[in-house]
Order: structure tokens, then sequence, then C-alpha cells
């Protein structure tokens, strides 16, 4: 089963600020990674306190907070950015 990709216009305005090798890092992980996983809770860790029910993803040096929404098979990016300014330890 192939999973959709989605990406909020906050993660785009977040995505257009990286140069464009890591806008391509982080959309090839995306793609390759997530969209093709059977479940995308493979990868990655869950997220608590305020951002519980979220997911998290790491592509390099760069983390991808995403929404798993399994009625619609898609995963929402719903933030990117730099690991170290990213929900540091949730």
């Amino acid at each position: 089963m192939a999973w959709r990709i989605e990406v909020t216009d906050t993660a785009k305005k977040q995505l257009a600020k990286f140069d464009r090798q890591v806008q391509l890092e982080i959309m090839r992980y995306l793609r390759e990674k997530i969209a093709t996983e059977e479940d995308p809770r493979r990868h990655g860790a869950p997220l608590r306190r305020e951002l519980l029910g979220r997911w998290k993803y790491r592509a390099g040096a760069y983390r991808i907070i995403c929404e798993i929404q399994d009625e619609k098979v898609l995963v929402l990016v719903l933030m990117a950015g730099h690991r170290s300014k990213v929900c540091g330890r949730h």
C-alpha cells in the first residue's frame, strides 16, 4: 500500500527556507521511505506532550513532524526544520 504525502502551507514555507539540496533530501526521504511502507510508523518515533499523536522522522540533520491519518492513507507534513530547532526532546 502506498501512502500519500501532503505538505501543509506552514511546512511548505519552512521547506522553502532550506537550500534546494536539503529540500530534495527531505522529500526523497518521505517518498522513498515513508510513502512506500505498509505502516509509516515503522520509521521515526511518536511525539509526546503538546505534540501527542504526531510522529517525527529524521532525514539527515533535519526533522519532519507529521500527522498520520490512517483512514485517508495519508501522511500530512506539519513542520520541518533542523533537528536542533524542531521539537527538541519530546
